[in-house]
């Protein structure tokens, strides 16, 4: 088969900060499917990854290289910023076979606010969406359409507006799982989140006063993250890609303190595969077009355990960083 797989950061060159993962993850899934036997196509605005076949992209014709290659390609794959999905996974789908997410999950997920009424209606624990800011509280302050820990905060005082939503702050272990959505859900794993926050100072618009914010920061993960509460997480993370129609690998964000919660859901590959490939004995590739044409298996084989860094990444795809010509 030819597959194509368009990475955003590796296909647009415009997030330098987030190659190194947008490598991790192209470099993740192409070699699993040229391992199959299959043709791999990936957009490039000059990264080279070491498998696969180079598209010259660029961030203005990134779409249109999607769109032309996807035509000429038995199925295709996107990762892309949450707000960019549905529109990208429309065009996928307009001209071969998606293995991801519908353009309907994908807006659903991508839509912070909406996600958290969907999940709620379902009795799927999330933070609750605050109106307005309580004395001894804090909240994590998101954009309405981010994508992952962007611009996100731990504060005790926010301004409601139609861009950003603050939600109330659950203590607890950062953990996220990752599964293949579809028919037959089939969990891989839950890892451990090292998320950072990055304490400083800012003003209030209001009066000038001084108040500690700090800025929640992804860092990596280690996989799997052993815990006894693994089957509970795992019915958690089924339960919302199925209310939320998810499709293809989907990573489940949740803070498990009392109780999971939900926090975050990524209607494509995340970051965490990185870690997941050299544990798994399956290849993620198959998992991917079984889920599409096959059949799942009722589990996957993890043996071992992955740790990396978002700055290790950042050292070991340090050439994504700076560009070769092709």
């Amino acid at each position: 088969m030819k597959i194509l797989i368009a990475e955003f950061a590796v296909g647009t060159g415009v997030e330098k900060s987030l190659i190194p993962e947008g490598a991790a993850m192209l470099k993740t899934l192409t070699e699993s499917f040229v391992r199959l036997g299959h043709e791999v196509y990936y957009p490039s605005a000059g990264t080279k990854i070491c498998a696969g076949t180079v598209l010259k992209s660029t961030a203005e014709n990134f779409r249109q290289v999607i769109e032309r290659k996807a035509h000429d390609c038995d199925a295709g794959l996107v990762i892309a910023p949450d707000w960019m999905l549905p529109e990208l996974n429309r065009i996928l789908e307009e001209n071969t076979i998606n293995l991801g997410c519908s353009p309907e999950s994908a807006a659903c997920c991508a839509d912070k606010l909406l996600c958290t009424e969907i999940l709620e209606k379902a009795g799927i624990k999330a933070p609750e969406i605050a109106k307005k800011a309580e004395k001894g509280k804090k909240y994590v302050t998101k954009p309405r359409f981010g994508c992952g820990a962007e611009a996100t905060y731990l504060v005790t005082e926010f301004e409601n507006n139609d861009e950003f939503i603050a939600s109330e702050y659950i203590e607890g272990t950062h953990l996220s799982v990752s599964l293949i959505a579809g028919q037959k859900p089939l969990p891989l794993t839950v890892n451990r989140q090292f998320i950072e926050f990055d304490q400083k100072e800012s003003e209030t618009r209001e009066n000038g006063k001084k108040t500690g914010v700090s800025c929640i920061k992804y860092n990596g993960s280690l996989t799997p993250y052993k815990t006894p509460m693994r089957e509970e997480l795992y019915e958690t993370a089924i339960s919302t890609v199925e209310c939320l129609k998810c499709f293809g690998y989907v990573g489940v964000d949740i803070v498990l303190a009392d109780l999971p919660y939900v926090v975050d859901v990524n209607p494509r590959p995340t970051a965490s595969l990185f870690g997941i490939s050299p544990v798994m004995r399956e290849e993620i590739g198959d998992l991917l077009l079984k889920n599409k044409f096959g059949e799942l298996p009722d589990s996957v084989h993890i043996e071992g355990e992955y740790c990396f860094s978002k700055d290790a990444l950042g050292e070991l795809f340090g050439q994504a960083q700076k560009p070769e010509k092709l």
